[in-house]
C-alpha cells in the first residue's frame, strides 16, 4: 500500500559514533522523522499515516494564516480557498498537500522540488525548493525561492516542526525561545507587536525557559536574540539533553505552538511546535516580513535541528 505522504526519503549520517536518520516526505516536504541513536528529536508519525496538525509540514508561499483567505493586490481583492474552515481563513499556504518533485537524493541528503502555479487568490508563478542534509551539527534545511513568472511575486515561507526528547513526559521538558517581542492577536491573526514583557500567558515570555506543561501557547513571536548569525530555541529534558532549533536571519519570527491533544502514537499528548517563519501570520495583508521577488529573483533561508546532550 502506497503511503499517503507519498514516497519516503530517507537519509543518515554517523557522527562521534552516534547515528542521525531523517525521513522526508513527498508530500509538502515533510519531515517525518529525525532520530539519534534511535531517540527521537522531533514527533514522528508512522509511514501509513498523515501529519496532525501542520506535523513536519513546509509552509509556502506564506505561513500561519490569512485572514478570511482574503488580500488586496494592486487594488484587486484576491481570493484565495479557505483551509481553515472553523476560523474562516486561508492557512499554512499552497504546498500543504502538493507532491514535490526528487532533484537529488544521496546518502545523507536529499533535495526536493515543488513549482507553485497561478491559481485562485495566487497570481504567480514561483520555484520552490527544500534540501535537508544531514551535517556534524545536526539536520540542515535550506528553503529557496525564484520567481519564474513575468511580474514581482510576495513571499513568505516557515515549516512547521514539533521538537522532542524520545518519549519524555511533557512536565520534565523546557521550552527555551529567545523572543523579546510577541503579537497580539485576534483569533489567531497578529495585529500589533510588544514586548512580551507585557503579554499575558497566552504569549508568555519563554527567553529563560518554561515547563512545557505550564504552557498554552498559539502565538506568533520577535525580536529573536541573534547570536552568530542564528536565534537558537531548544527543548531540555531535567537532564539538559534535548534538541536545539536554530534559524537565520532569513527567519526572524517563530511561532510557538503548544497542543495539549497532539496525536502521538501512544495517545494524546502536549506537544511543541517551534516554527522559523520568515514572516508573522497575515503577512500578505500586513506586509511585515513580506518579501517582493522581481521576475527572476531568489530568496535563500536556513534552519535546522541539532541533538543536545547526547
Amino acid at each position: 500500500m502506497r503511503p499517503p505522504t507519498g514516497q519516503q526519503f530517507t537519509i543518515s549520517r554517523t557522527v562521534d559514533g552516534s547515528e542521525l536518520r531523517a525521513t522526508i516526505t513527498e508530500v509538502a516536504a515533510t519531515l517525518r522523522e529525525l532520530t539519534i541513536d534511535g531517540v527521537d528529536l522531533v514527533e514522528p508519525f508512522p509511514e501509513h499515516a498523515r501529519p496532525a496538525k501542520g506535523q513536519g509540514i513546509v509552509l509556502a508561499p506564506w505561513g500561519g494564516r490569512v485572514a478570511g483567505g482574503d488580500w488586496q493586490l494592486d487594488g484587486a481583492t484576491q481570493r484565495l480557498p479557505i483551509t481553515e474552515r472553523d476560523k474562516g481563513n486561508a492557512s499554512h499556504g499552497l504546498l500543504r498537500f502538493a507532491p514535490y518533485r526528487v532533484l537529488e537524493h544521496s546518502a545523507s541528503r536529499v533535495v526536493l522540488q515543488a513549482t507553485i502555479h497561478p491559481q485562485g487568490g495566487w497570481p504567480f508563478l514561483v520555484d520552490t525548493s527544500v534540501t535537508y542534509e544531514l551535517t556534524d551539527d545536526g539536520l540542515l534545511v535550506t528553503q529557496e525561492a525564484t520567481n519564474v513568472g513575468t511580474e514581482r511575486a510576495p513571499w513568505a515561507c516557515g515549516a512547521h516542526p514539533y521538537l522532542a526528547v524520545g518519549d519524555t513526559a511533557p512536565e520534565r521538558l523546557t521550552l527555551t525561545v529567545p523572543a523579546a517581542r510577541a503579537f497580539n492577536a485576534v483569533d489567531l491573526i497578529p495585529t500589533e507587536e510588544t514586548l512580551v514583557d507585557a503579554m499575558d500567558a497566552s504569549a508568555p515570555d519563554l527567553r529563560a525557559g518554561r515547563r512545557l506543561t505550564e504552557l498554552d501557547v498559539d502565538h506568533n513571536y520577535a525580536g529573536l536574540e541573534f547570536v552568530g548569525g542564528v536565534a537558537t530555541s531548544s527543548l531540555l529534558d531535567d537532564t539538559g539533553r534535548g534538541a536545539e532549533l536554530w534559524q537565520d536571519d532569513a527567519f526572524p519570527y517563530v511561532v510557538v505552538f503548544t497542543p495539549r491533544d497532539f496525536p502521538a502514537a501512544s495517545g494524546p499528548k502536549q506537544a511543541a511546535a517551534v516554527e522559523p517563519m520568515s514572516a508573522p501570520a497575515n503577512a500578505l495583508n500586513s506586509g511585515q516580513g513580506l518579501v517582493w521577488l522581481e521576475p527572476g529573483e531568489s530568496w535563500r533561508g536556513h534552519w535546522g535541528i541539532s541533538p543536545v546532550g547526547f
